[in-house]
């Protein structure tokens, strides 16, 4: 998958409200107040309209509702090997040359396959909006899909296969390999990245037939963020988009997982790696539900930044390890996903320290948890969490915002969840996070993932 692109650009201004709190200490709280505006074309096209006149660009984002998760069984990696089909020509536009519009008109873009979508963006200035959504209605509309054109993308995946994963130390690991071993359903356990069998197999009739199905209009969301007149975008989503014929989406498959009732520990042996490395994960709650939020918080408490638990406990304390990464989805954040999920951590460690020592240490961190939760210390992981939640919907020019826009739409069909979010997690009450602890941060419910360094064999072991 192609890493999103990292730009050292200045901040857009997430749009602000604030609001006098009439309470005993008449303290003043700023709350999100995102402009959303919302429809639907006759199509089932989602429409998505954002303004923000705080920098002279606009993002243009489409995203289409298939991702990893439910691609065909006997064509791993497939929903990855056609985000790079798009790139391919359209009916007006040849090959590369929607790459070509968008940086000559001083753009940038990129598209990314995740667990249940993928999306194409657009970051331009803003007078070049309706050539960016020109460009995405043309490729909607259909796709030069020839045999070399395939070819040559079976290549180019094949080829970020081996680099990224197969002839790298600590490949795939953990975001790629957790998910394989914590699941049991195939839709969520399968190697989304694509067995290079499976990517080999792939023929023009499966590109079509994938086209067909899950790139029409009522299977998408396009979000509109940045600096425009809804007036305007309005009419050109009508004249570009309208148009394109809706599909037959096929009923969702069952992508639910059994309740994990044992811990499951396994060893993945890596001859280019030269140290030990572990990852732990967890099955997450339901989306939306109070657990579900209890979470998003004692990720903030356990894992993110210098004052998180099991930072302070495996670096600072034990000096285990040198840093502690990990969240809810590693592919994205703990919102643009619609399935079963994990919270995860991981880190390396010296080959002087053993894994027992550092499940130790975490064993300590977790179990003395629950008796550690107050409110105060809900009060600053919801600090953080703010702090993060600005931040995704202030940056890369509102891309950010845009993401989130898209992703409520396609799953909950209401974009505007983005105002509410500050308000779930303030419903988050002691006695729901430690409720959350018992139920979800059990070691019965949790995957122990060490990679073993410096040996031949590369294949799963118990």
């Amino acid at each position: 998958m192609k890493n999103r692109i990292l730009m050292c650009f200045f901040l857009a201004s997430c749009v602000l409200s604030f609001a006098q709190n009439k309470d005993a200490q008449n303290k003043q709280t700023a709350q999100f107040n995102v402009p959303v505006e919302y429809y639907k074309l006759d199509n089932g096209l989602k429409v998505i309209l954002s303004p923000d006149k705080s920098s002279p660009t606009v993002v243009v984002a489409v995203y289409y509702n298939i991702g990893f998760r439910i691609e065909p069984k006997d064509r791993t990696g497939f929903a990855h090997l056609f985000e790079h089909m798009m790139f391919q020509g359209s009916e007006n536009l040849g090959k590369m040359e929607f790459i070509k519009l968008v940086q000559q008109n001083g753009g940038i873009l990129n598209g990314s396959t995740r667990f249940d979508f993928t999306n194409y963006f657009e970051i331009v200035p803003s007078n070049k909006l309706e050539t960016m959504l020109w460009a995405e209605a043309d490729r909607m509309k259909g796709l030069d899909i020839t045999q070399e054109n395939l070819t040559n993308q079976q290549g180019v995946v094949k080829n970020e296969v081996k680099v990224n994963v197969l002839n790298q130390p600590y490949g795939g690991f953990p975001w790629l390999d957790m998910p394989q071993y914590a699941n049991t359903n195939w839709y969520n356990a399968h190697n989304f990245y694509g067995d290079l069998k499976d990517l080999d197999a792939a023929n023009l009739e499966d590109v079509e037939s994938f086209f067909k199905t899950y790139y029409a209009p009522n299977n998408a969301a396009i979000s509109i963020v940045g600096d425009f007149e809804i007036s305007e975008a309005k009419a050109w989503i009508d004249q570009y988009f309208s148009g394109i014929p809706s599909a037959q989406i096929p009923a969702m498959p069952d992508i639910s997982e059994p309740k994990q009732e044992k811990e499951k520990q396994f060893t993945k042996n890596d001859s280019l790696a030269n140290k030990p490395a572990l990852a732990v994960a967890y099955h997450m709650p339901v989306r939306n539900t109070p657990e579900y939020y209890a979470m998003g918080l004692l990720d903030q408490i356990l894992i993110q930044g210098d004052n998180a638990l099991l930072q302070k406990k495996l670096v600072d304390e034990k000096g285990y390890t040198s840093y502690v990464s990990g969240g809810i989805n590693y592919l994205g954040n703990m919102f643009n996903y619609n399935g079963p999920m994990q919270i995860m951590f991981d880190v390396t460690y010296d080959n002087e320290t053993s894994k027992q020592q550092v499940m130790d240490a975490v064993d300590e961190v977790i179990d003395g948890l629950s008796t550690k939760i107050n409110q105060e210390m809900l009060d600053n992981a919801m600090v953080k969490i703010r702090s993060k939640l600005y931040d995704e919907l202030s940056g890369t020019f509102g891309f950010g915002r845009a993401d989130l826009l898209c992703s409520f739409a396609l799953f909950d069909d209401n974009p505007a969840r983005i105002n509410t979010l500050e308000e779930e997690f303030k419903k988050v009450t002691p006695e729901i996070v430690k409720k959350t602890i018992s139920e979800y941060l059990r070691k019965t419910n949790r995957t122990i993932l060490v990679v073993n360094p410096l040996l031949a064999n590369n294949e799963k072991t118990n």
